[in-house]
Formats: structure tokens, sequence, C-alpha cells
């Protein structure tokens, strides 16, 4: 409890009354995957958990308001030390709460992108701090022998951003995608952070080449999903890749793009489109990213 009380004063410092107050009515849900491995959704990217005689091993930190509430989670799982933090990429819903778990002592690791990113002030507006930063960073792959299995973690080339990581539980067949998939969603593909389409489709098919019909798999937002839901995902990526290349190949304009209905109708349909990223700003982005 005294840990708890510290990271609430930790909260304090580095969030307003404000925000901690609209964020007070987030509910952290846990899911439990296996006897070891667990997903945690609240406000923000899904975070995976691997609780064991070797310590916690978490995935994505979520928001700073939510550390709280997290932890919370997490101690009524396990009351072992969280030994390391690794960010699937650097957008703030992923690691805005990184300064409060790495305050505890936990090695953060990250693609060497995301310390780049999360270091320079200008990214996010926001001054980084010391325990925020990845103390391990890697360029292509690595891996972590923790709770009876290897965690095998990859980079996928300017896919969501230029510094997406993926996770696998080689032991529990568990893949953490982070933000290279939307559970039943339009992805958000960040071109402005090096994300690209094309980047994007190659990342889903190298993971789909390492799973298997028994994988769990927890998306970066959305409800825990499986291989086949994974592979339905990649083919609307090809699907309005296609269609929009189509489209500018015959020389039609974003405005023409973006206001064609018919490209994303089916997904539409299904309920891919979001508060964040509607079927208009899907055909904006596929567009932009194909064009160039």
């Amino acid at each position: 409890m005294n840990t708890l009380k510290s990271i609430y004063t930790i909260i304090i410092f580095f969030t307003t009354i404000i925000t901690f107050a609209q964020n007070n009515d987030v509910v952290i849900k846990t899911t439990k995957i296996t006897d070891h491995i667990y997903m945690l959704e609240g406000q923000g990217g899904n975070i995976g958990i691997s609780v064991g005689n070797d310590g916690v091993f978490m995935i994505d930190s979520q928001y700073a308001p939510l550390t709280l509430k997290i932890l919370e989670a997490i101690k009524a799982i396990s009351d072992k030390q969280i030994k390391f933090l690794v960010n699937t990429h650097h957008h703030g819903d992923h690691t805005g709460g990184n300064a409060n778990i790495g305050i505890l002592g936990t090695t953060i690791i990250a693609h060497d992108n995301v310390y780049k990113r999360l270091n320079d002030a200008s990214a996010d507006k926001l001054s980084a701090t010391k325990e925020s930063l990845p103390i391990i960073t890697f360029n292509d792959k690595l891996s972590i022998y923790l709770n009876g299995e290897q965690v095998f973690i990859f980079h996928v080339d300017n896919a969501h951003t230029d510094g997406d990581a993926l996770l696998y539980f080689t032991e529990s067949n568990i893949l953490h995608t982070g933000d290279t998939f939307f559970s039943g969603l339009y992805p958000y593909i960040d071109l402005n952070s090096g994300g690209t389409v094309n980047g994007y489709i190659d990342a889903v098919k190298q993971a789909l080449i390492l799973i298997d019909e028994h994988t769990k798999i927890i998306p970066g937002h959305g409800k825990l999903s499986n291989k086949k839901e994974y592979q339905f995902f990649l083919s609307m990526l090809e699907n309005l890749k296609e269609t929009v290349s189509a489209e500018i190949a015959a020389g039609k304009t974003e405005d023409e793009v973006v206001s064609n209905k018919n490209i994303t109708k089916i997904y539409d349909d299904l309920g891919y489109s979001w508060s964040f990223i509607n079927s208009e700003k899907i055909r904006r982005t596929f567009y932009l990213s194909l064009k160039k």
C-alpha cells in the first residue's frame, strides 16, 4: 500500500488534478488468458502482463493518470516486482505511465526509435524524464527469458510508426501486436511518425507467419483476438490498398478518394469506423501513403 501511495504522489506530480478526475471513472478490466498471462484494458493501448517467480513482465503503460488503478489490477494478480516494461511504440496511450512505472526501478525496453521520439521534447510537446525513457533499446529483435519461457520481441519497419515492436510468448503461444492490429477497427497509421500502409501490411504478414490457429492475440486496441480475425484484418488492409491504388492510377484526387464512401462501405457496415479513425480518415491515410 505504501508503494501505491507513493505512485499516487507521482501521478499528481506528472498530471493535473483535472486530468486525473477525467480518468477517475475508467475501469481496468483484467482478462486471464493463461495461468500466468493477462490482458488489461482501460483507456489507451491494451496492456499485456506475465507473472511468475521471476517477477512481473509488463507490455505498455497506458496514460499516467491511470497508473494507480493499473498497479492495483496487477497487485490483484501478483505481489512481485514489475521487473520489465516493454513499449510497443512511442504514443502516449502506450507510454504515458512510463515515468510512474520507471520510478519503481522497473527496466523499460523499447526500439531505438521509441527512445529517440520519447527523448525529443518536441515530439509530444512534453519534456521527457529519466524515469520515462527506455533503459535498454534494440534495433531488430530481442529475447527475454522470464517466467518459464522465451519472450521474442521483434521490430517491424514503418508500420504503425517507425518504432513498432511485437512480442510473442513462445511457450504460451500468445502474441501482443501493439498497434499493428486494431481488432474490429480501422487502424491508425501514423504517417507523421514513419508509418506507412505498405509497412503496416508487411508487419501483419510477418506476424501471421509466426503464429497458428491456437494463438491468442492481444491487439493494441480492441478485444482479445485470434489468427482468423487477424487474417481478416489483413484482407481489409489489402482490399483498401488495391481499391485506393486503382483510384490513384485513375487520376482521382485526394478529396475525391476521401469522399468516395464505396471504398470502405463493406467495413463501415461492419462497424470498423470509430471516433479517432473514421471512414473518411482511413481513406485519406491510404491515399496519402500510397500516393508517395
